[in-house]
């Protein structure tokens, strides 16, 4: 199987503000290549977090036998376009992506959230099977972290999104997680500790598996979703 990992923004786009503003077509819409993300309190970063996550999932995956597409291999660059990003994934075959993020919230919400996409055309054969995909992470995330469901974002932690070019072009199930709240200081605490950031790589990787096997590591397959 071929898993598609997006961590979100990059270590140095705040010093490549002009590359990161150009605009890019997002499926619906004009929008910004990329943005810096957010940052908590301490200055620790959403792209840091993310990166960290993806290099811990990365790791659990090869170790399961699958084949790992990341959209970026370090945290020390800038870009790419969220375009790039879908094109990598979709051009590498991938059978699920999943795109790692923190929010920027208000200082009062905690919780993660899910960001599901919502057909517009180049998407629109795997709306359903993201969906299946949201379900799966966030029974996961509940139950590997201790991150609560947000109380202040989407319903029951899920958002759809239409407005988002990494999920208007996707052409494989894929989801967007903000894994917490970075204004926060309950949830930075969590996020920027690297006990969590494995706690979340843990619950993305039995995610994807019960998605791709229908079962969670160690147990038997029931079921296997297939997508077209």
């Amino acid at each position: 199987m071929v898993v598609g990992i997006d961590p979100g923004h990059n270590g140095d786009n705040w010093d490549h503000t002009s590359y990161i503003d150009q605009s890019v077509w997002n499926g619906r819409e004009e929008e910004s290549c990329d943005t810096t993300g957010t940052q908590d309190a301490n200055g620790y970063t959403e792209a840091q977090f993310a990166f960290n996550v993806a290099q811990n999932l990365a790791a659990l995956l090869h170790a399961q036998g699958a084949t790992v597409i990341l959209t970026r291999t370090t945290n020390a660059g800038f870009g790419p376009c969220i375009t790039e990003r879908a094109s990598i994934v979709n051009n590498a075959g991938a059978h699920v992506a999943v795109s790692i993020h923190a929010d920027g919230g208000p200082v009062s919400g905690r919780g993660f959230s899910i960001l599901e996409p919502v057909a517009s055309g180049v998407n629109d054969a795997v709306i359903g099977a993201s969906q299946v995909l949201g379900d799966h992470v966030r029974s996961a995330f509940l139950a590997a972290t201790p991150m609560p469901v947000s109380d202040y974002y989407g319903v029951n932690g899920v958002v759809p999104r239409d407005d988002l070019g990494g999920l208007n072009l996707t052409t494989v199930p894929k989801v967007m997680v903000e894994c917490g709240n970075m204004p926060n200081p309950t949830d930075a605490a969590l996020l920027a500790d690297p006990r969590f950031q494995q706690q979340a790589a843990n619950a993305f990787a039995q995610a994807i598996t019960t998605f791709l096997t229908g079962s969670t590591p160690g147990h038997a397959p029931t079921t296997t979703v297939t997508t077209t």
